[in-house]
C-alpha cells in the first residue's frame, strides 16, 4: 500500500508528484467545497443581515479560502513559496508594472467589498449611465442597464470616477419633469394639473407632496418644472412617461397649449418696398 501511495507520477526538476499528493489535493478540494457550502448556508440563513451584507461576507471569505488553498497546494507538491517569491522578485516587479491596471482593479474590488459604498441591487449612475448592480467581483462589477443589457465594468471605474448611488441610504429620490406652456395659458391651472397628475401615480411617494416651480421664460413658452419623490429609481422613466401622458390629456381637455418653437422674421423697409413694387 505504501508503495502505491509513494508511486511517482511525474517529476519536474526537483519537484516530484506522487499518488499520495494527488489524493491530498483531491481531499483538499472536497474539504474546501464542503466548507464554502456550510459557510454560505450559515451566512445566508442569518436574518439579521441584509442581502448585500451576506454577499460581501461570503465573497470575502471565499477569496481568503482560495488564497490559503493555493498556498497549501504549493506546500503539498513541495514548492517553497518563500524561495520562489524571493528568487523571482525582479520578475514579479516587471509583471506588476505591466499589469498595474489589473492590480488596481483587484484593489478597487477589495475596497468596494469592504467599505460597502456600492452594494448588490444598488441603483448607480456612472459615466452618464444608470444601472443596477448585479454582481461585485474582485476585478469587475456586473451591472444591468435600463434596456436589460449586462455590462461588465472594471472596478476602477467605480472607485476613481464620479459616481451617484441613488439608493445608498434606501430613501426617496427626487426627480423632475419640465414642460413648456403657452404665454397666454392659465399658469395656476397648469400647475394644479401637473401636481395632481404626479399625486395620482402609484409609484410616486405619498409622504412627500409633489410641487411645481416656474423655471424660466423661454423664447416660445413658460417652462414649469414638476418635482416628485419615488423609490422606483430604476424604472423612473416609466413613471415619468405615465405622468406626462396624464398631464397631456388634462392640458388638452383644459385648453392649455404646449407650443412648438416659433420664429418671427422682420424684413428691412427697403426689401418690403421692393416686394410691393414687384407685385
Amino acid at each position: 500500500m505504501e508503495e502505491i501511495l509513494n508511486y511517482r507520477l511525474f517529476k519536474i526538476g526537483k519537484i516530484t508528484f506522487e499518488i499520495n499528493q494527488l489524493l491530498l489535493l483531491i481531499a483538499l478540494i472536497i474539504i474546501i467545497k464542503i466548507l464554502l457550502t456550510i459557510v454560505q448556508k450559515f451566512i445566508y440563513k442569518n436574518k439579521k443581515l441584509d442581502g448585500s451584507t451576506k454577499y460581501t461576507m461570503y465573497t470575502l471569505f471565499k477569496y481568503v479560502v482560495y488564497v490559503g488553498s493555493i498556498m497549501v497546494c504549493f506546500d503539498i507538491i513541495g514548492v517553497n513559496v518563500s524561495i520562489f517569491l524571493a528568487g523571482s522578485a525582479a520578475l514579479l516587479v516587471g509583471i506588476g508594472l505591466g499589469l498595474q491596471n489589473l492590480l488596481s482593479d483587484f484593489i478597487s474590488g477589495i475596497i468596494l467589498l469592504l467599505d460597502r459604498s456600492i452594494k448588490i441591487d444598488d441603483i448607480i449612475e456612472v459615466n452618464g449611465m444608470v444601472c443596477k448592480v448585479k454582481e461585485i467581483n474582485l476585478r469587475t462589477t456586473t451591472v444591468r442597464t435600463r434596456d436589460e443589457r449586462n455590462i461588465i465594468l472594471p472596478n476602477t471605474d467605480l472607485t476613481k470616477n464620479h459616481l451617484i448611488n441613488w439608493t445608498h441610504d434606501n430613501g426617496l429620490s427626487r426627480f423632475d419633469i419640465k414642460i413648456g406652456i403657452a404665454y397666454n395659458a392659465d399658469i395656476d391651472l397648469a400647475i394644479q394639473i401637473m401636481e395632481n397628475a404626479a399625486q395620482r401615480d402609484p409609484k410616486v411617494s405619498s409622504s412627500e407632496k409633489p410641487f411645481c416651480r416656474l423655471e424660466e421664460f423661454s423664447d416660445s413658452s413658460v417652462v414649469i418644472a414638476l418635482y416628485f419623490w419615488t423609490q422606483e429609481v430604476f424604472g423612473v422613466e416609466n413613471t415619468k412617461s405615465r405622468i406626462r401622458m396624464e398631464i397631456f390629456k388634462w392640458f388638452t381637455s383644459s385648453g392649455i397649449e404646449i407650443p412648438f418653437p416659433q420664429r418671427v422674421i422682420h424684413f428691412p423697409e427697403s426689401i418690403s418696398q421692393e416686394r410691393k413694387i414687384s407685385l
